[in-house]
């Protein structure tokens, strides 16, 4: 992820969200595939990275993705959370107040408020349009190519009163519905990353962007110390894009490059993972130091905790 230095940490030590995981429940554990064949949907994801070769997985990018977050999603909003992102960490901060802190700085950067209009490019279940959307006051639209996860965010914004000012579009982020310059400002989070050709990614984000309007993003890529001739480099590669359902990989150097080309001019970018205190891997670290009067709702990423969710999931498979 990348975006400039980060500002204090909220004010309040106990963070409250604008929307909860709390409404998750039991009927959403399925996700949207049928037990029957999540067997098949989980080995048929597999073999989209059984090779490095990354050209079988940009070529099929729609399924990658689809599957990989019709299979996830339940798991990410009984872990994780509602929004599907890490986040630039101080040692003093929970998991949420990170995350929390982490949209209202993107959000800062809008330069919007009540009456325009911002889009979310890969919304998810739309955890951070709400945070954004209460943020700001903006009116914000989510773009989403999965429709397990457009009708998830649907059901959320009516249970959080958040279905004035926020909503849902099922498209394709390589060809976004809607005229030239239809939003104030266009934002995304570890979303077009899973792109399998980010120059048009970025040009349809360019085209429906008004002239002078910004342009957030948050993400992932490559540092320059990362050696594809280094096997273990390789690998560790191939399983971030298995553990988080990316075609391919790109270096901060390629990513800025490809926005320029799609007509944007950068004006900010910093690797966030220099300024952080705590690693960006670290909540997923299942062999981590938990501190429960800390944050004890990040006990379900321990070891432990995934045990207890592993055998909870297999009775529910089994009856």
């Amino acid at each position: 992820p990348r975006d400039p230095p980060l500002p204090p940490p909220p004010t309040s030590r106990r963070a409250k969200m604008a929307s909860k995981a709390s409404g998750l429940k039991m009927r959403h554990m399925g996700g949207n595939i049928d037990s029957k064949e999540s067997a098949k949907a989980t080995k048929e994801y597999g073999e989209y990275f059984a090779e490095e070769d990354d050209s079988k997985r940009t070529g099929n990018y729609a399924d990658v993705v689809n599957k990989y977050y019709d299979l996830a999603t339940s798991f990410y909003e009984y872990g994780w959370g509602e929004s599907f992102h890490f986040a630039h960490r101080y040692k003093w901060e929970t998991l949420r107040e990170s995350i929390i802190r982490h949209e209202h700085y993107l959000a800062s950067k809008l330069n919007v408020g009540p009456g325009q209009k911002v889009l979310d490019v890969g919304c998810g279940v739309g955890g951070p349009l709400r945070e954004i959307a209460a943020f700001t006051g903006a009116s914000i639209t989510g773009l989403n190519n999965n429709q397990h996860q457009v009708e998830r965010g649907r059901e959320m914004n009516k249970a959080t009163g958040r279905h004035d000012t926020c909503d849902f579009v099922k498209a394709d982020f390589m060809n976004i519905p809607g005229p030239d310059a239809s939003y104030d400002a266009v934002y995304q989070i570890e979303a077009t990353c899973h792109a399998p050709d980010q120059v048009a990614c970025y040009s349809e984000i360019f085209r429906v962007l008004k002239p002078g309007g910004v342009f957030a993003s948050y993400e992932w890529c490559l540092t320059d110390e990362y050696d594809p001739d280094n096997a273990e480099h390789r690998k560790i590669r191939q399983e971030i894009l298995l553990g988080n359902g990316l075609p391919t990989a790109r270096y901060t150097s390629e990513v800025l490059d490809n926005m320029r080309k799609a007509g944007f001019e950068v004006t900010e970018e910093v690797d966030l993972v220099k300024s952080a205190d705590v690693t960006w891997y670290e909540p997923i670290d299942p062999y981590r130091v938990w501190v429960p009067w800390r944050d004890f709702w990040s006990f379900k990423t321990t070891l432990w905790g995934r045990a207890i969710t592993h055998y909870l999931v297999w009775v529910l498979e089994a009856v």
